[in-house]
């Protein structure tokens, strides 16, 4: 199948502003013997209110270059702007949501969403009514006064991107947050996200190894291949999620194309 086939051409200049540049960005291991290549020549630009899918079999750097962008690990060589400003270190620039929600369990949800802000010295009264707006956005306010353990797995996520958005990052990295979550939850959450996404408008960097949710989700489709990890595809994704309607997704035309496209190229590297 050829990609011209079901891709359109990628749009110039129509990108808000640049979020993040990454450049010449390779990652090694240094091994006893031999140096382990993880990551290697990845050149990547994110913009304001792009919604990146990453896709790519197991072991081709996905988590590697989340760690990366999150400030966790440094690159071996090249560099990570965000805003133009070089990032080295976790930072309030960038927001990061785990596959486990890591909520302080000890914390009510609203002093959970309140804990950031607390770090970044806001007022009290900034805090009450950024933590209240941040749980009507996630649908969570009337969930305040309980504690992690009491929520589902998807109010616990839903608390966790909550905690995350209250201290206004420039860009949001999600390491596959949904894959621990039963179907039905899973659909749930990734309604909720969309909603909030168009709402906030934040760069959103989403680690998946679900095809149908990359195709779902992202305005822009990265596929990575690995031996060393790299980017083998960047795409605008096809199915414009501006005309995705609930329940009707699975129907558009080149669902199932883009579908088979996207699973052979990750299949190949296997």
């Amino acid at each position: 199948m050829k990609a011209t086939a079901i891709f359109e051409k990628r749009s110039q200049g129509i990108h808000a502003d640049k979020v993040i540049d990454i450049k010449n960005v390779d990652f090694t291991y240094a091994q006893v013997r031999n140096e382990q290549i993880i990551l290697h020549d990845v050149n990547l630009s994110l913009y304001e209110h792009e919604f990146i899918c990453v896709l790519g079999p197991s072991g081709c750097g996905k988590s590697t270059l989340l760690n990366i962008l999150a400030g966790f690990q440094q690159p071996t060589t090249g560099k990570v702007m965000i805003h133009g400003h070089i990032h080295t270190k976790p930072n309030s620039d960038v927001g990061v949501v785990f596959q486990h929600p890591n909520l302080f369990p000890w914390l009510t949800i609203e002093k959970n969403i309140e804990f950031g802000l607390k770090m970044q010295k806001v007022p009290k009264e900034e805090r009450r009514q950024l933590v209240s707006n941040y749980l009507e956005l996630v649908d969570l306010t009337t969930a305040a006064k309980k504690l992690p353990h009491q929520l589902s797995g998807g109010m616990k996520q839903r608390a966790a991107l909550a905690r995350t958005l209250a201290t206004n990052p420039k860009a949001i990295l999600m390491d596959e947050p949904f894959s621990a979550l039963d179907a039905l939850t899973r659909e749930t959450m990734q309604k909720h996200l969309l909603d909030i996404w168009n709402q906030t408008k934040k760069c959103i960097f989403f680690i998946t190894h679900d095809v149908e949710e990359a195709l779902k989700l992202a305005t822009r489709i990265i596929v990575m291949h690995p031996n060393p990890g790299r980017i083998a595809i960047d795409t605008e994704n096809p199915l414009n999620i501006d005309h995705y309607e609930e329940g009707t997704f699975h129907y558009h035309e080149k669902f199932t194309e883009l579908r088979q496209f996207f699973i052979s190229k990750i299949r190949e590297q296997l």
